[in-house]
């Protein structure tokens, strides 16, 4: 594997710790930018190994190989040595996030239910806020708690290498939880190889690659691309918490100006937001000419959001060809789709009303609804990418959009506990060429010439009045007619009433809105809430 120094061959992450910490083990692998700025901690490769071994050493004495065990922490080195901990002691781990004060413990509930476990790591910061929480939830009460940092360094001596195997599960990523069924992605360690080569050869990783990244450690981008795609690929990384980058996302681009990081990213958000929060005047020693990998996945890309994001930031030395489109889902470890090429960006003007139709006409800016999508790149080179109809699952010709199905070695093995889901995501065949198995994404896309356009959410899709519409466009709609509305603060979606679908936006308002026509709301006998005229959205959409 190109990521491993010296091409050593491993099966697991615990074989690419051990490798690192034998041979580098005073190098700094992580740094966590505590107050997203100038406090700092760090971890080389042989304190990370130490940690990871007591805490190991630990969960041996009080569980068996492949038991869940829950972490919740916040972001940070912490959570970091938890997670390793439960790899090199051959239980799963379950990243979780620890519910802010006076918030429902629902999701957890609901996560250790299907996982049936009654362990949960953490520190002792975070049990001592969540103690009153405790009290009132049994369940969790009940739960065998381990404080991580009150454990003794040198019980890495009591360490036992577990006997693992690349079909073994190495964790479980849940992508619900916040309903009575949560679905826990089980992640192999050679579905975890797989992927991470795939990210370190799109991405063009190696040794003398830093990384910056601020994603939420407990999903798939954050923990995979952010904390174990370093680890792979023998490259350092300096973390922030994502709390810290939405308070002030240009703490971001300064990290990476600072560090000379060579790769960062997030969702298409992340761009819009620094370029709406930045000031000039506040970021004269700003330095982005390092930046060669700017991915952007998660959520749709906005074509003009990529065009502002980089006139704002080229007088700062952002180069755009550092911009990397990409497309995946937990389902699939991470990657699935990156790159075009020597294309950094690679789009396609369509006529909106026939995309509402699901076909693929081309447009221009002559078009009264021009609609420019941002391709989400190739295909992994050892995959493959099949788009078919959701309903029928028949491949879909050219020309036409339907669900995204993929097939390789990064698909994950299924949900945990839940056969019948399963079969029906991950074990799907097409009718017309019997070809599969595949594993249905629920998004809506299409290929033209090689290259792979999202469209959205095949469960999101609103159907009003006959019509299809993407939430993402009525939302993009909603938030241009009114200077009052936040950008990237808008939600649609579709309820029933009596038997006829109903469209509903919520949202959210600038500030100043609510301090110059607090009178008006008062005299609407609610202060809390307004509407904006905006205009009839029958006509908009």
């Amino acid at each position: 594997m190109s990521g491993l120094k010296n091409k050593i061959k491993a099966a697991t992450l615990v074989d690419i710790l051990q490798n690192r910490a034998r041979e580098q083990p005073h190098q700094i692998i992580y740094n966590f930018l505590v107050d997203g700025e100038s406090e700092e901690i760090s971890l080389t490769y042989g304190e990370l190994e130490q940690k990871a071994k007591a805490i190991a050493a630990h969960l041996q004495s009080v569980a068996s190989p492949q038991d869940r065990v829950l972490l919740l922490y916040p972001a940070g080195l912490d959570y970091i040595t938890a997670f390793f901990g439960c790899l090199y002691a051959g239980v799963i781990a379950i990243p979780a996030y620890p519910p802010r004060p006076n918030r429902s413990l629902n999701r957890i509930q609901n996560i250790l239910q299907n996982a049936q476990t009654d362990l949960a790591l953490t520190n002792s910061d975070t049990f001592k806020s969540l103690e009153k929480q405790l009290e009132k939830t049994p369940d969790l009460k009940n739960l065998r708690w381990i404080a991580t940092n009150t454990i003794a360094s040198h019980q890495a001596e009591n360490w036992r290498e577990p006997s693992l195997s690349e079909d073994n599960v190495a964790f479980l990523q849940y992508t619900s939880g916040s309903t009575a069924e949560p679905k826990g992605v089980k992640i192999a360690y050679e579905n975890l190889l797989h992927n991470l080569e795939a990210i370190h050869r799109c991405f063009r990783h190696s040794p003398q690659s830093k990384g910056v990244i601020w994603l939420p450690p407990y999903h798939d981008m954050g923990l995979i691309g952010g904390i174990l795609q370093p680890l792979y690929g023998g490259f350092p990384v300096t973390l922030m918490s994502p709390l810290i980058f939405l308070q002030n996302p240009i703490r971001w681009l300064k990290a990476i100006s600072h560090n000379r990081a060579t790769t960062s990213g997030g969702p298409n958000f992340a761009y819009d937001l620094c370029v709406r929060k930045f000031k000039p005047e506040q970021s004269t020693d700003l330095d982005l000419s390092s930046w060669q990998v700017a991915f952007n996945g998660a959520e749709p890309i906005n074509h003009e959001t990529l065009n502002q994001f980089a006139a704002t930031f080229a007088p700062y030395g952002f180069d755009p060809s550092a911009f990397y489109p990409c497309y995946g889902m937990a389902e699939a470890t991470l990657i699935i789709s990156g790159g075009s090429g020597e294309n950094a960006v690679v789009t396609k003007t369509v006529q909106r009303k026939a995309l509402e139709e699901n076909k693929i006409i081309s447009g221009d800016a002559r078009d009264t609804s021009p609609h420019t999508l941002v391709s989400c790149g190739r295909s992994l080179i050892d995959q493959k990418i099949a788009i078919a109809n959701p309903e029928t699952l028949v491949s879909c010709q050219a020309g036409e959009v339907g669900e995204i199905w993929v097939s390789g070695s990064s698909i994950a093995q299924g949900y945990w506990k839940q056969p019948e889901i399963t079969e029906t995501t991950f074990n799907a065949y097409l009718k017309d060429t019997k070809a599969g198995p595949f594993l249905r994404t629920g998004d809506l896309g299409f290929l033209d010439r090689g290259e792979l356009f999202f469209t959205g959410r095949l469960k999101d899709m609103i159907v009003i009045k006959g019509r299809n519409h993407y939430p993402q466009d009525i939302e993009k709609t909603v938030e241009e007619t009114s200077s009052w509305i936040r950008p990237g603060g808008v939600a649609s979606f579709s309820i029933d009433i009596e038997g006829e679908e109903k469209l509903i936006v919520l949202a959210e308002v600038e500030r100043r809105y609510w301090s110059s026509n607090r009178s008006r709301a008062k005299s609407n006998g609610n202060s809390n809430v307004d509407i904006i005229d905006v205009k009839d959205l029958t006509q908009l959409i």
